[in-house]
């Protein structure tokens, strides 16, 4: 989804606002998370993520087509990390599916254990 996409959502979603004011609102979220992580700030949003800022220091690298070694500055990077309920909603799905797939694995396994038991129990009895 791109933010057009987001903003035509969330007026859809909202028919007693403008479209326009739908989109100032989603400009100013954007411009204020923006400047907080400018000046290195934490901006955290429950149960969606936290945004923050990561440094990079110094270092030397290389360049991939020469293989000439350069020098990369010190930088800072934006860094998100998902909140809990972001995560848990996308993995939804295959936390049933894993479910799901682990219970015949389990009997599986076990099924194995009890064969092997009985196989090795045989071979005593033989020798016996």
């Amino acid at each position: 989804m791109i933010k057009s996409e987001l903003i035509e959502k969330i007026a859809a979603d909202n028919p007693h606002l403008f479209q326009r004011d739908v989109e100032l609102i989603v400009n100013v979220i954007f411009d204020e998370i923006i400047s907080a992580l400018a000046r290195q700030k934490r901006v955290e949003l429950r149960g969606f993520g936290a945004f923050s800022v990561k440094h990079r220091p110094a270092r030397s690298g290389r360049n991939p087509r020469t293989g000439e070694q350069v020098f990369v500055d010190e930088k800072y990077v934006p860094y998100f990390k998902t909140g809990k309920e972001l995560r848990s909603r996308m993995n939804k799905d295959s936390e049933t599916k894993s479910a799901v797939k682990s219970v015949p694995k389990a009997k599986a396994k076990a099924k194995a254990k009890t064969t092997a038991a009985a196989t090795a129990s045989k071979g005593r009895k033989k020798k016996a």
